[in-house]
């Protein structure tokens, strides 16, 4: 009985990730849709951009440049065992690319921009003001979603591109100051080992993380009820299927190049 009931537990489970992720799959074809309709909503547009993007600059310039360091501290400890922490820019450059870049740019999205669009769109749900919309025969996808997918799209790549930037730059101020490397060398190794492939693999990642934060954050928020509890429960649930849903693409992602 114990058995039955938990492979019924994990059906649900799973019958509910995969109906989630075909209504994100849903909203983004809908937004491309209405693609066409973006310049005449390029106000709110533009005021995605700046909060999704300049509103997460300090948080994402922390993280970037610390993880930058991190990398720099930890490979550089065990390359210099072996005489070869003139290398270690190499290991950071292609870890900010290909991986790093992208993923902690994306949590840090999710966690703050991904969360407060659930949060505002799942109170429009609760408080009756979405059903208002469809009254006056406006489309919800159209009118809230649309701004705020492209938005995210667009800034999450100008971010991670901004991270990938900083993580190096503090990449050498670790490999000067700790490891005692030449700047120069550090740049010329990790710059001579840097392929277009990694580029536009990184900011594919970014583009599909950015779409998928949009996606969930607002079919979170559209189908959210039962008052303000409801609206917690999206924003939860925003944060934790974006970064379930960034894992596994960027497993895919990273699987499908680099084979």
């Amino acid at each position: 009985m114990f058995i039955l009931h938990f492979f019924a537990y994990f059906y649900q489970i799973l019958a509910d990730f995969v109906l989630r992720v075909g209504f994100i799959f849903h909203l983004y074809l809908s937004t491309l849709f209405f693609a066409y309709d973006l310049w005449n909503r390029r106000e709110d547009f533009f005021r995605q951009m700046f909060i999704s993007g300049v509103r997460s600059l300090g948080v994402v310039s922390i993280v970037a440049l610390f993880t930058g360091m991190i990398l720099a501290l930890q490979t550089g400890i065990e390359m210099s065992r072996f005489g070869t922490e003139e290398y270690v820019g190499i290991v950071i450059l292609n870890s900010m690319v290909r991986e790093m870049g992208p993923f902690m740019t994306a949590i840090i999205i999710a966690a703050s921009v991904g969360s407060a669009i659930a949060a505002e769109i799942g109170t429009m749900s609760v408080s009756e003001e979405i059903d208002a919309l469809r009254v006056m025969d406006i489309n919800p996808v159209r009118f809230l979603v649309l701004s705020r997918i492209w938005a995210l799209a667009l800034m999450v790549p100008v971010l991670t591109v901004y991270s990938n930037v900083l993580g190096v730059i503090g990449g050498a101020l670790v490999a000067k100051t700790q490891l005692l490397l030449d700047t120069d060398v550090y740049f010329k190794n990790a710059l001579e080992t840097l392929e277009n492939k990694d580029i536009y693999v990184g900011l594919l990642k970014s583009y599909v993380f950015g779409v998928t934060i949009g996606a969930v954050s607002c079919g979170q928020g559209l189908t959210a009820s039962g008052g303000a509890l409801g609206v917690g429960r999206a924003t939860r649930l925003t944060v934790v299927q974006s970064l379930l849903l960034i894992i596994i693409f960027g497993y895919f992602i990273t699987g499908l190049f680099y084979r």
